[in-house]
């Protein structure tokens, strides 16, 4: 790579004009512009050294890759003249003026709560699922499963109770959630979570009698908003007497005050108004839906992809688990909000796959397969702004499959009684009764999304899409980047097939599910990511340190066989500088395989903030036949996690 050469081309795309400031991180540029809408997108996606651009919280984002963006970026600032900044620096920059989205805040809030605890929620909703399945009848004869096989009616009943108790006893799950949100101490959160469901209360027909105040016992159970509002007060109560008592008498004084100041509060003012506020909302959702019907949930579905471009779906999960609470009550009809999500992914994941069949760029037709699988799965953003986004007409045929898909879900009453994997995988959470016609559903998603997007881009838009995008190229740059070539066939030789290691101890997960849209849609390439449970960092390969950085937050490495391996340690942590991390290796440096290359204070990472999820990228993926992710993979470093294949000689 021409370093000088990229940042060149870059400037110019961008326009030179058009930059305010600049700065970059491990993988990519991080430009701050005047008006986004100058740049010359089509010169970008068109340009050999550039992996992609996306933009995000002000800030327009070129990947140019490990090692090189370093280069590139030096070049940029001899060329612009601009001075250099830190990433942080660029985020101030990019904040200036701008006034903050308090709703954005506020789902971002809900976001952070309600993920945290959706396992709990899903695995309870498929206990309901399965018991639902066990004892309807009509499913399999006149009579349920239960009815025709009495010898399982135990094992159902057990099921029961496990299906309801998350439902139950979910102000516990949100209490603990919320005080870690709210920076209160987590088990005084679930203390207080116990207090509104202990089975001692008597109910809203019993009182206590207070100084002549009669207090009603109400029992909380399945309630949301009432325990998060009591556990706001907490950590502000808390916070409080940490600050005022003596250290002598807060440790024993302040969860005291903190825990029954909070109590009283709950169920003499907070409980009583944000229960009514709680079921006005919930019955509101409902009858909307049970008054617009079909016609509402077209229009939702034609809307919910939409909706997660601008993150407001973060705060769906928190509806989702008051309508099925209620279901779990044996009142409503379910969660329909999960089988619109189901709709909108399909057809996200269908017009991707119409797009793979349509382009003829292979650059563009590896990530529409994997993002399009990914979609199907569930995990639409890699589809979303990798792909259909990027040439628009995919994604709004994708709208249109997924309006039509809804609508027929909702005429046919399709609702879930679970959270789970809004995707092909989605049957599993649906009431048992309405399995079939949530197929048929998906179905028509598919087909539809993929035929509208494949029938307009071929007809309308064949030139943009369907044509090889090669940028033009003086005979000059056309022999050198073929003397490029020719070495990396050279190099290609020697590939071998090799397994790539985990570099921490922690839980494997899919990159698709990072945070973060270079990761996830891949455009580093392929890999996988670790939830760190230990802040050693070991090498996953024999090789050598290709990239050390000094704020130490990611690691390059060739390994022996060929493979380049990008290890980043969390997400924007190069913002800390350094700061809660230890580098014990150099640039040129070999290791071995389970060496240990730095360590990260990963505690301290969460208390500033950050995700600490770990990314292991094969950055040459394009240079192998197949690089997955080994699902079985164990939770100790030194455990195998990614599997590379070489192409046949």
């Amino acid at each position: 790579m021409d370093h000088k050469k990229v940042a060149e081309r870059v400037i110019k795309d961008v326009g030179r004009d058009n930059i305010i400031a600049g700065a970059h991180c491990a993988t990519r540029l991080r430009l701050v512009l005047k008006d986004d809408s100058k740049v010359d997108q089509k010169a970008l996606d068109n340009d050999p050294d550039v992996k992609g651009t996306f933009k995000t919280n002000g800030q327009y984002q070129v990947i140019i890759g490990p090692g090189d963006v370093n280069d590139v970026y030096d070049e940029f600032i001899k060329i612009t003249g601009l001075k250099e900044l830190s990433t942080e620096d660029l985020k101030k920059v990019a904040e200036n003026g701008k006034k903050k989205n308090p709703v954005m805040d506020f789902i971002k809030l809900l976001s952070d709560i309600f993920v945290p605890i959706i396992p709990a929620l899903v695995a309870g909703g498929l206990l309901m699922a399965l018991n639902n399945f066990l004892t309807s009848p009509g499913l399999f004869g006149p009579k349920a499963i239960v009815q025709m096989v009495p010898s399982i009616a135990g094992l159902s009943s057990m099921i029961q109770i496990m299906s309801a108790a998350p439902f139950i006893f979910m102000p516990i799950l949100v209490g603990m959630s919320a005080a870690k949100r709210f920076g209160a101490n987590q088990f005084l959160g679930a203390t207080i979570g116990m207090i509104m469901t202990t089975p001692n209360l008597g109910g809203a027909a019993k009182f206590w009698d207070i100084f002549g105040l009669h207090v009603a016992q109400t029992n909380y159970q399945y309630q949301v908003i009432p325990v998060l509002v009591a556990v706001w007060i907490l950590s502000i109560l808390e916070k409080k007497f940490h600050k005022w008592l003596p250290s002598a008498v807060d440790f024993t004084f302040t969860p005291l005050l903190a825990i029954m100041i909070t109590g009283f509060l709950t169920f003499t003012i907070i409980g009583p108004v944000f229960k009514g506020v709680s079921d006005a909302i919930t019955d509101a959702i409902v009858w909307l839906y049970n008054t617009t019907g079909a016609f509402g949930m077209g229009v939702f579905g034609l809307s919910y992809s939409a909706i997660v471009t601008t993150g407001l779906h973060q705060s769906f999960p928190a509806v989702e688990t008051q309508l099925l609470a209620q279901f779990a009550q044996g009142r409503g009809a379910g969660d329909f909000i999960f089988v619109t999500a189901c709709m909108a992914n399909v057809a996200q994941g269908a017009a991707t796959f119409a797009v793979y069949f349509l382009t003829k760029n292979e650059k563009m037709k590896g990530l529409a397969s994997s993002s399009g699988v990914s979609a199907l799965l569930g995990i639409t953003e890699p589809a979303l702004f990798g792909v259909n986004l990027k040439y628009k007409f995919p994604f709004f045929s994708a709208l249109i499959g997924s309006g039509i898909a809804a609508a027929f879900a909702g005429f046919m009453h399709v609702t879930a009684a679970a959270l789970g994997s809004a995707g092909l995988l989605g049957f599993l959470s649906i009431y048992p009764k309405t399995i079939p016609m949530w197929v048929v559903s998906v179905a028509i998603s598919f087909v539809a999304s993929f035929a509208i997007t494949y029938i307009y881009g071929k007809g309308h838009l064949k030139e943009e899409v369907a044509e090889q995008d090669v940028p033009v190229q003086d005979a000059t740059d056309y022999a050198e980047e073929t003397q490029e070539d020719e070495k990396l066939g050279k190099e290609e030789l020697s590939l071998k097939d090799e397994v790539i290691y985990s570099p921490v101890d922690g839980k494997p997960e899919s990159l698709t599910k990072v945070n973060d849209q270079v990761f996830s849609a891949k455009l580093m390439g392929d890999g996988a990511a670790v939830v760190p449970t230990d802040n050693t960092i070991y090498s996953p390969v024999s090789g050598t340190i290709t990239i050390a950085y000094e704020t130490k937050h990611a690691y390059g490495i060739k390994s022996d066989d060929g493979a380049e391996v990008l290890i980043h340690i969390g997400l924007d942590t190069v913002n800390l500088k350094g700061e809660h991390f230890e580098s014990f290796v150099k640039q040129g440096q070999r290791v071995e395989k389970g060496d240990k290359l730095g360590t990260a204070d990963i505690e301290a990472l969460k208390k500033a903030g950050y995700d600490t999820t770990v990314m292991v990228v094969i950055t040459n993926t394009a240079d192998y036949a197949s690089v997955s992710r080994i699902t079985d993979a164990g939770d100790k470093h030194g455990d195998d996690l990614i599997a590379v294949t070489a192409h046949e000689k």
